[in-house]
């Protein structure tokens, strides 16, 4: 819908939609004023009446499909991706269901704006498009009140946290309190791709300070001006969070990691995931969406995950999150533990990582392998010939050209993801891949890239390898059937059920994944699965079992369709309606 030429509109009557009645005592401004309950201009006559709005809005009564042309409309008079976003953040301000709306009505379209990779420009600039708090902002000096912060929300009912503390923001690094719009960003999706209700959702920005000096320097900085807290204070600051957390909202309401440091991120989530219900998006999401890449790579290679030879650039939390799921999906081929993590090799920014390497942490020590120091990507490339390299590593164009005509020359079907973000940091581009394997690989990317045109006439669409298709649905799965606590098998049933919805079509067109525009059906997909799991294994807490998991999960997805505001009006009998009188 939103990709028709506006002049093609025209002015229709509106169609019928079920809507709920909602009562509210709210009157006048309070209503307008409310992003959760305006409709601009879609208020009828009887409902301005009502709520004491009449004459506060121009008299023409629009649906919402005229106001979807609205927007769009002063969308397309944008310069630049930056304007988009703040013009569509200040929709998502003024009226939820709207923006909404926009999100949904093209997806594909609208994605690149409200995350990546136009998010990552928008957490650097975010003191300058700051306009309306969205989301609870802790901080270090709040620590033994957290509870008493999280009765300044507004909302009672909430059943899914988004957290950051902003110390690696995509692959832009510390970025402190203006990674708030990371956590903003994830729960916009949560409710476009699979559509949770808003509502239920709360980001929070973890402000401990920032070891950035530029915003240290920078006198329109909105956080913290000191240096990160680090050690037992922060600790003691996430454990409060957590059990402030799930005394306030309960033990199933989950709460997604974002953006902490690889320092912190797998601490953490070994610390709290037997605890509380947990995931960390940029370990386990990240393994979830580049395994369904790479499973849909075996059904163009036609082979298994252990006739490969994986290299990854980067060893960091991506890394080795997407190396355990590999390592877990070979199990699933009865390959032994030891054989899958022979496998598996890792080049970080002192070389490839080897046994007898001084100052390896636990997790880089399970992917150490016997062999000679290599400095580099390039002479690990050369020697190894690995039939698929990963980069995580955040650094643009470490996926050099000999490095790609290496792959190409010793593989007739390379397997080549450049999945670090945003676009700048990608390890190399769609049409560099294609272009110097003569369309051979198999090629997928962090951040979206447009479809390339070979020689030889034919069009390859790159695949997005973009967490939206895993975190939105799993987390509706959790909430639906009160999951208790998240392990790796979810992530691994979500990349075979990602997998599941690639059509042979799509893989000739060079798509590892389903389209984006398809995502919410992906999205219900994988959270169906999710909870026919979580009943399986005897983790879920919803009682009784439903037979039909597709109408649970569907009995929960937000509508975009406006509520209607009408006051309970009705008659008594004329007989008792009548005034009485006393005669003098």
């Amino acid at each position: 819908m939103a990709k028709q030429e506006l002049g093609d509109w025209e002015l229709q009557k509106p169609q019928k939609s079920s809507r709920n009645s909602v009562d509210t005592r709210r009157r006048g401004c309070d209503i307008i004023r409310n992003p959760l309950l305006n409709k601009g201009l879609a208020f009828t006559l009887e409902e301005r009446l009502q709520l004491g709005i009449h004459g506060l809005l121009p008299p023409c009564v629009f649906d919402q499909n005229t106001q979807l042309v609205q927007v769009l409309k002063n969308y397309e008079r944008k310069k630049d991706d930056l304007d988009r976003y703040i013009f569509l953040m200040a929709l998502q301000d003024r009226n939820e269901k709207l923006f909404y709306r926009v999100l949904t009505s093209d997806i594909e379209r609208f994605m690149p704006i409200v995350y990546t990779p136009t998010v990552g420009l928008a957490c650097q600039q975010y003191g300058l498009a700051f306009r309306r708090p969205r989301g609870l902002f802790i901080t270090i000096h709040d620590r033994g009140h957290i509870a008493t912060l999280l009765k300044s929300w507004p909302e009672n009912d909430i059943q899914a946290v988004v957290i950051t503390d902003g110390e690696r923001i995509l692959g832009l690094g510390d970025l402190g309190s203006y990674g708030m719009g990371i956590p903003v960003g994830k729960l916009a999706l949560y409710t476009a791709c699979v559509g949770i209700n808003p509502q239920l959702c709360l980001p929070v920005m973890l402000d401990v300070g920032t070891d950035n000096e530029e915003l240290l320097k920078d006198p329109l900085y909105i956080g913290l001006r000191h240096k990160r807290v680090r050690g037992q204070a922060y600790d003691d600051l996430l454990d409060e969070f957590m059990q402030a957390v799930t005394e306030r909202y309960g033990q199933q309401c989950l709460i997604q990691f974002e953006d902490f440091a690889n320092t912190n991120a797998f601490r953490l989530l070994n610390k709290y995931r037997n605890k509380y219900c947990t995931f960390n998006d940029d370990i386990q999401g990240t393994a979830a969406v580049a395994v369904a890449g790479l499973l849909a790579a075996l059904r163009i290679t036609r082979n298994k995950l252990s006739d490969h030879k994986f290299l990854f650039q980067g060893a960091g939390e991506a890394a080795m999150g997407i190396a355990n799921l590999i390592v877990m999906a070979m199990e699933k081929e009865e390959i032994p533990r030891q054989q899958a993590l022979a496998k598996i090799w890792m080049v970080d920014s002192k070389g490839l990582i080897v046994q007898g390497r001084a100052n390896l942490t636990d997790q880089k020590l399970m992917f150490a392998h016997p062999h000679p120091a290599l400095l580099n990507l390039r002479d690990a490339v050369h020697c190894l010939k690995p039939t698929a390299i990963i980069g995580v590593s955040a650094i643009g164009g470490a996926f050099t050209e000999q490095i790609i005509r290496d792959m190409a020359s010793f593989n007739e079907q390379p397997i080549i993801f450049a999945l670090s973000n945003p676009t700048s940091k990608a390890e190399c581009t769609a049409e560099q891949c294609y272009q110097l394997t003569k369309g051979k690989a198999i090629f997928a990317s962090g951040s979206p890239f447009n479809p390339v045109t070979m020689e030889d006439g034919r069009v390859l669409y790159p695949g997005q390898g973009n967490n939206a298709y895993v975190f939105p649905g799993v987390a509706l799965g959790v909430i639906a059937c009160g999951l208790k606590h998240i392990d790796e098998e979810v992530f691994l049933i979500a990349a075979e059920t990602i997998v599941a919805q690639v059509l042979e079509e799509h893989l000739a067109e060079g798509r590892l994944y389903p389209p984006l525009s398809t995502i919410r059906t992906v999205s219900s997909a994988v959270a169906i699965k999710v909870v026919e799991y979580a009943f399986r294994s005897g983790m879920a807490s919803l009682y009784p079992e439903p037979e039909d998991k597709e109408s649970l999960i569907c009995s929960l997805i937000y509508s975009t369709d406006y509520d209607e505001f009408l006051i309970d009006s009705y008659t008594w009998p004329e007989e008792a309606s009548k005034i009485q009188t006393v005669k003098k």
